[in-house]
């Protein structure tokens, strides 16, 4: 039996990912990450489909729509970050990239960025190269962000059979990485939280 962690405050994982519309296989590997999570005991948000559906990312552009101003305050409070990208052309999609662009409006906060948190990344394709290329390109975004990408991440290839009828995830090795990667980025904010409590005594 799995000894679960125990938490002085649960922490906030933040997932972002998929495409503009709902329902792909990438956004539905973020919610059976999340759902992991949670069962670690942390707390969890979603940002899929039309929630990173955003106006071009323009970084000198004063306002923002409500969408992106809910994902640069989510992803400003999260302890955790996971990442989930569809391939396009060999890397990351528009879109995924365009709500990772927004990420710029956190480069003046105390925590800019991804700076000290975890980020859990997921690469979808239609074949193993695009996937791996698209996951490399996740990484170097997430060190760009100084972000800790997990050692654990995910590469699903959707020309095979990931999911049943019902949307239960069926790849026995994509399971075992899912919870690799989860568990690695839950017990990184619990180590995070440990550290700042020792270091403030």
């Amino acid at each position: 039996m799995i000894e679960r962690p125990v938490f002085a405050h649960r922490p906030r994982i933040v997932a972002l990912g998929g495409n503009a519309t709902a329902g792909g296989s990438a956004e539905r590997l973020l919610r059976h990450a999340l759902d992991r999570c949670e069962a670690e005991g942390a707390e969890t948000l979603l940002f899929a489909g039309n929630a990173i559906n955003l106006p071009l990312y323009a970084p000198h552009h004063g306002d923002r729509c409500d969408k992106a101003e809910a994902l640069t305050e989510a992803l400003r409070k999260a302890d955790g970050i996971i990442v989930a990208s569809p391939a396009y052309h060999g890397t990351v999609s528009g879109v995924v990239k365009n709500a990772l662009d927004y990420a710029q409006d956190l480069a003046s906060d105390v925590q800019p960025y991804f700076d000290g948190r975890a980020v859990g990344l997921i690469a979808v394709a239609g074949g193993w190269q695009a996937a791996g290329s698209t996951l490399a390109t996740l990484r170097s975004v997430t060190h760009a962000l100084r972000g800790w990408p997990t050692p654990m991440a995910v590469m699903a290839n959707s020309s095979q059979q990931l999911f049943d009828s019902d949307g239960t995830l069926t790849d026995c090795g994509i399971n075992q990485q899912l919870d690799i990667m989860t568990r690695q980025l839950v017990i990184f904010t619990q180590m995070k939280a440990s550290l700042a409590v020792v270091m403030t005594a």
